[in-house]
């Protein structure tokens, strides 16, 4: 259980910056009873009733009323002229945000590289994917040792979906995700809903409540992947010039869970300006985050990464950085019995009926007729354009000689 603060002192945070946040919060809600306050802060009542006299003796907030046995309050005239005075400083009005030492504390307590994975996990995380024996010990035993793994080879061949479905080793682990980060009066919000997968929290663990710290969120671990759109600007903080609150990284939303480098090499950031900028973090785990001021600040850098790339890896990065990505896994085309059994999974996926003879002739005009190598890819590809014609002609689908052969002219380039 995430135990809640009983006390200003026991969340972490500063009394005048918890005096200040509940203030703007007041300003923005209005008329609000304590209670209504302690949910929006996310902390427990009597440490908001503890501000509320504060504020109160400050002549900052008035009492309106009573709701439930609780005080509803307002700001007073010189609280409104404090309160839009503080948020030129800051917009932050959500829960209060966690100390940047309990953040840290917290990542290490629930760290990706204890994750508990055996051959047996393993298999059934993959178990819908045709994939060699070899590669999925290569998989398995990059996940235990926690380090990044490169996943390489010509495109079509899975690279992003076994690098996606390395998530499905995680599902079974809960991780706490914090609203916010608090350091030295400045704030970095961290749980997104893109991102961060909530999970159903215990009875008991509400914002109010005596047992639930309402500043953390219960998720799955985090899956987060970051294709071409990918600058050197997103991997710091993101400052907000009219909030002026930062928003946490794509690495820091990740932590304790899996980060996805997709197209490795054809980002908007350098191949090796982004492994320049992640020496250190690949190495020791920490990685170093700059303020607007100019401040760096230290947080950990806890999570799989994977960078996937059809390029050849000796050309995007020299063999330094290479030793620094310690699992390399080449995923390459396939044999036929492979395509044939991959073919198979997804007419029954499709619930067409699999008709081996008119597979075995599809992989005869791929690999004859049009000189390709056979790819992970293509089986769904094809079956897929099968499926969406007969659609289109409003008949049951069905793998024959006709329709596959269609479905090849439109999927593939004609040979010059």
């Amino acid at each position: 259980m995430n135990e809640a603060p009983a006390t200003v002192e026991q969340t972490g945070i500063r009394r005048k910056f918890l005096e200040d946040l509940a203030l703007k919060t007041v300003y923005l809600l209005g008329e609000v009873s304590l209670r209504e306050l302690a949910d929006h802060m996310q902390i427990n009542l009597r440490i908001v009733e503890e501000l509320f006299q504060r504020l109160r003796k400050d002549q900052l907030c008035q009492v309106t009323g009573m709701t439930g046995g609780v005080h509803r309050i307002v700001t007073t005239s010189e609280g409104k002229t404090r309160a839009i005075e503080l948020l030129t400083h800051s917009q932050y009005v959500g829960a209060v945000p966690v100390s940047i030492d309990a953040y840290i504390a917290r990542i290490a307590a629930q760290t990706v590289r204890r994750l508990e994975v055996d051959q047996g996990h393993l298999l059934r995380s993959f178990d819908h994917l045709v994939l060699p024996k070899e590669t999925l010990t290569q998989l398995g035993t990059a996940v235990v040792s926690g380090k990044s793994i490169f996943l390489y080879g010509p495109s079509g061949t899975g690279k992003t979906t076994v690098a996606e479905n390395l998530w499905r080793l995680f599902t079974t682990d809960e991780i706490w995700v914090p609203h916010a980060v608090e350091i030295d009066g400045q704030v970095i919000t961290v749980y997104d809903p893109v991102v961060h997968q909530p999970i159903e929290r215990p009875e008991g663990s509400n914002g109010d409540g005596s047992n639930g710290d309402g500043r953390w969120v219960l998720c799955h671990r985090p899956r987060v992947v970051v294709g071409g759109e990918l600058t050197i600007e997103m991997l710091d903080l993101q400052y907000n010039p009219s909030t002026k609150v930062y928003a946490a990284p794509v690495q820091m939303k990740a932590n304790n869970g899996l980060l996805i480098i997709d197209d490795f090499g054809r980002q908007r950031v350098r191949p090796d300006e982004l492994l320049n900028r992640w020496v250190v973090p690949l190495d020791r785990g920490i990685d170093f985050l700059t303020l607007s001021g100019g401040r760096k600040i230290e947080v950990p850098f806890d999570m799989l990464v994977v960078f996937a790339t059809n390029l050849d890896p000796s050309t995007l990065v020299d063999e330094a950085f290479l030793r620094r990505i310690q699992t390399k896994i080449k995923l390459d085309t396939i044999s036929d019995e492979d395509f044939h059994e991959i073919t198979k999974r997804v007419c029954t996926e499709l619930k067409l009926e699999y008709k081996p003879d008119i597979v075995e002739r599809l992989i005869e005009t791929i690999t004859r007729d049009l000189h390709q190598q056979l790819r992970a890819c293509y089986p769904r590809d094809i079956v897929q354009q099968v499926v969406w014609t007969a659609k289109y002609q409003k008949k049951d689908p069905r793998l024959d000689a006709d329709s596959v052969a269609l479905a090849v002219r439109t999927y593939f380039l004609a040979p010059s």
